[in-house]
């Protein structure tokens, strides 16, 4: 049953959580080797609404760039908090057209509670879903409500080039793949906290992952407007930061090592 399409996204609030995460972020850790020339931005969607792969295509396109949407296929055409899901023509459209396709598990599903068979089943749903529509597999992932705990990022990390959460941060040299930081351009500050550490990147010629989730006029929490992001977009540009999918900043990166 895949309930979570109804269930807002929100990541556990309780000290264990916290505790959970945070001691997630000290083991498995893969560490990067990193020199950039000029920061990296890569925009990223989660959950893949039909307002980002409409509409947050259309502005990164505009601009001559793409991101990356990070899809759990078993939501695919549902109404949720969000509004509705993208839906398999959607998904196939965004891929033909350079965006990268990322995965999210089958069924949303937070890996900080499941046991590893059920992750590599939903994950296997995940990508026979997407291969059978014509897409390749996703090479990187990024964690269901940003939750994860030691054994299922020791699970994933043989499964995916890189995984990431949605604690804030740059990726830097030393930085772990495994639990790479991404910054939330989301609520009432989102546009201007993004901002801010877009400058950071710039400053430190680090690598950013910005992520969000429905673009639209009248966005959810988890959401942004197409204006914040074409801005974002336009000052990422601006500032000289190369702006590229998150498996393509990977190939960037080891070019670069």
């Amino acid at each position: 049953m895949l309930a979570v399409a109804d269930q807002p996204h929100v990541a556990d609030p309780s000290l264990k959580g916290k505790l959970r995460r945070r001691f997630a972020r000290q083991v498995e850790r893969r560490p990067v080797r990193m020199r950039l020339d000029r920061a990296i931005v890569s925009f990223s969607f989660d959950d893949a609404p039909a307002s980002a792969a409409v509409e947050g295509a259309r502005l990164l396109e505009a601009a001559g760039v793409r991101g990356s949407y990070y899809v759990s296929v078993g939501l695919s055409d549902r109404e949720g908090p969000m509004g509705r899901f993208a839906g398999e023509a959607e998904i196939a459209a965004l891929a033909a057209k350079g965006h990268e396709i990322g995965c999210h598990t089958f069924t949303h599903l937070d890996c900080a509670l499941a046991d590893d068979a059920r992750i590599e089943r939903d994950i296997d749903c995940n990508f026979a879903a997407l291969t059978s529509r014509g897409l390749k597999e996703p090479q990187t992932f990024a964690y269901p409500y940003g939750e994860v705990s030691n054994p299922s990022k020791r699970l994933l990390a043989k499964r995916f080039r890189a995984l990431r959460g949605v604690h804030r941060g740059l990726i830097e040299n030393g930085s772990d793949l495994n639990l790479m930081p991404g910054v939330g351009i989301e609520g009432e500050n989102g546009e201007a906290i993004a901002g801010a550490w877009i400058d950071r990147a710039v400053a430190r010629k680090a690598w950013l992952i910005l992520f969000t989730h429905d673009v639209r006029q009248d966005p959810s929490p988890w959401g942004c407007t197409p204006q914040a992001l074409e801005r974002l977009i336009a000052k990422a540009k601006t500032a000289g930061c190369e702006i590229l999918p998150v498996a393509s900043a990977l190939d960037r990166i080891e070019a670069r090592a």
